[in-house]
């Protein structure tokens, strides 16, 4: 008989039909950066003091601007060592019983007076140096008590994204990837639109995390549909690429958050690819690889035949007898990933890395939006320098290995943490170009905790432990903005030194996992548990062929899955 890898091999492993269809299915990453992202730039919140209708009408009478009424009737609080503006309290005086003038108004208030004044916590809402724009957090008045409820919209996208990685991991297997990637489409474009018109917080957290569970969803079909359209060489190739858009998203983010001032806009942008993405049903094809597992030759034979045919190539092998040489018969239970200790050892040690990743890299990206600079100057640059993780991926994996890199860049992304943390902020550019240095350190591991996932299981249970490890990166992304925004309350660099904790650990926690390159892929759990009698060199090409294509689904993004 003859297998789908010999019958692509002669149709074009990545010829012209593969690369269109994947310059297609990369444009699905872009619109994903934002969903994925967008928290920095949608839930900003600017600085902030308590609004006071009297102050409100004496600055217009005097002509003041904001900032003047505010270093003149704000009360001055201590924070970490530091004087600075109330956000949460305010004079709880009568202003036109206290003989202020618009000539000389400090002199009319004195420190004497002020620090006499009771103080109240804020009873008109809030004034916000965001001339011009909108967020939701200055729509809904997200601050001070109710600032914890803006990490909840990201902890709900990570909610989405965990039952949605499973509910289309399922449909995906019954409907194909196509079906499950156009359905996902479809509420994608509804869920994002109704998030922009949510009335209140409440309604919109909850388009939001159907948002999430259809985006996830999505993004994990069009990955395992490419790598199962490509030969076995260009798998991971394609994977990285896949991602790399994801950062070119980033880049394209930052330029229409900055065009787009009404955080409700921005969220329409981010909506409105998924309806052209519905238009794909004529332009890419459905997996052959999944027709086979179906018994669905014929419809699997007709587009090898249009790929072959795309791509000027001429199939001399028996069509007829087609089958896929990656089906597998064997059932996999999660108490295979930790019956006996190598497994056991490997698995926790992976999910360990799939949190901290999630965690570390929401976390940095996150925190552009609270750490003072120009936030549209720092995303972009902080979204620029995860474009040569993907490079130094591919230039280390085959030539140093896989655990040297990745545990590598792990720990310099915890010790860029560290240092960033105790930079003081008069030396910016030095603190920028190390927390960059950091965000690199993530991607990079983020980006390589996958690969090396499928290729310390063995085969029968390989998709389950990516599945089972992979679902850590998403209870990581719940976590996450929690342990951002509440942490940076007490104080401002505390993220980054549990950040830069944990990603140590991790680090160092990837030494004690073996080495896979150069080595057969496991097929059987005591190739794990002796794996020195299994350690035997085979040529590269072997070890990809092992690879399933639904093994190389990534979580970011979830890298993804």
């Amino acid at each position: 008989m003859t297998t789908f890898d010999e019958i692509l091999e002669e149709a074009g492993n990545f010829g012209r039909c593969q690369k269109h269809i994947f310059a297609l299915l990369c444009m699905v990453s872009l619109p994903f950066s934002g969903v994925y992202v967008g928290i920095v730039f949608q839930g900003f919140t600017p600085e902030h003091w308590c609004r006071d209708s009297v102050v409100s009408q004496i600055r217009q009478s005097c002509g003041w601007n904001l900032m003047d009424a505010r270093k003149i009737t704000v009360p001055l609080v201590n924070t970490s060592g530091v004087l600075v503006h109330s956000q949460c309290e305010q004079y709880d005086l009568d202003w036109n019983n206290t003989g202020l003038t618009c000539d000389n108004p400090e002199s009319d208030l004195t420190d004497a007076h002020r620090s006499k004044a009771p103080m109240t916590s804020c009873k008109e809402g809030w004034e916000y140096d965001y001339e011009g724009r909108q967020s939701f957090v200055t729509e809904f008045d997200l601050v001070c008590n109710d600032a914890w409820v803006v990490d909840m919209y990201q902890a709900t996208l990570n909610v989405g994204f965990l039952v949605g990685s499973i509910t289309f991991g399922y449909l995906a297997d019954r409907f194909g990837r196509k079906m499950s990637f156009l359905m996902s489409n479809l509420l994608n474009g509804v869920a994002g639109i109704l998030v922009a018109v949510a009335p209140n917080y409440i309604s919109m957290l909850v388009f939001r995390t159907i948002f999430g569970f259809a985006v996830k969803g999505g993004w994990m079909s069009v990955y395992v549909l490419i790598t199962e359209l490509v030969g076995v060489e260009y798998r991971r190739m394609v994977g990285v690429l896949l991602q790399m858009f994801f950062s070119v998203g980033i880049l394209i983010l930052t330029l229409i958050a900055y065009l787009i001032t009404d955080w409700r806009w921005l969220q329409v942008i981010f909506a409105v690819p998924y309806f052209i993405f519905l238009t794909y049903f004529w332009l890419i094809p459905e997996s052959p690889r999944w027709l086979l597992s179906q018994n669905n030759s014929t419809k699997a034979k007709e587009i090898i035949e249009a790929i072959a045919k795309e791509n000027k190539k001429t199939l001399y092998k028996n069509i007829e007898t087609l089958r896929d040489d990656n089906a597998q018969t064997s059932t996999a239970s999660f108490l295979d990933l930790i019956r006996t200790p190598n497994m056991r050892k490997h698995t926790f040690i992976l999910m360990f890395n799939w949190f901290t990743s999630a965690i570390v890299y929401q976390g940095l990206i996150m925190r552009v939006g609270i750490a003072g600079g120009n936030v549209y100057i720092d995303f972009l640059i902080s979204g620029l320098v995860e474009f040569p993780a993907a490079f130094l991926i591919l230039f280390t994996i085959d030539r140093i290995g896989r655990r040297l890199p990745f545990a590598t860049a792990n720990i310099v992304a915890g010790v860029s943490c560290f240092i960033t943390a105790m930079i003081p902020d008069s030396h910016f550019w030095v603190k920028t170009v190390v927390a960059c240095i950091g965000r690199l350190g993530i991607t990079m591991a983020f980006e390589m905790v996958v690969f090396v996932n499928t290729e310390l299981y063995p085969t029968f249970v390989r998709n389950l432990g990516v599945s089972v490890c992979s679902t850590l990166c998403d209870i990581g992304g719940i976590v996450a903005p929690f342990l951002l925004y509440r942490l940076a309350t007490i104080w401002l660099e505390l993220p980054l030194i549990i950040f830069g904790a944990i990603a140590c650990i991790a680090g160092g926690l990837v030494l004690l996992l073996p080495e896979t390159r150069g080595v057969r892929l496991p097929e059987t759990i005591d190739d794990i548990e002796f794996s020195n009698r299994h350690k035997e060199n085979h040529p590269k090409s072997q070890q990809l062929t092992n690879l399933l294509p639904t093994d190389m689904t990534t979580n970011k993004e979830a890298t993804i899955v």
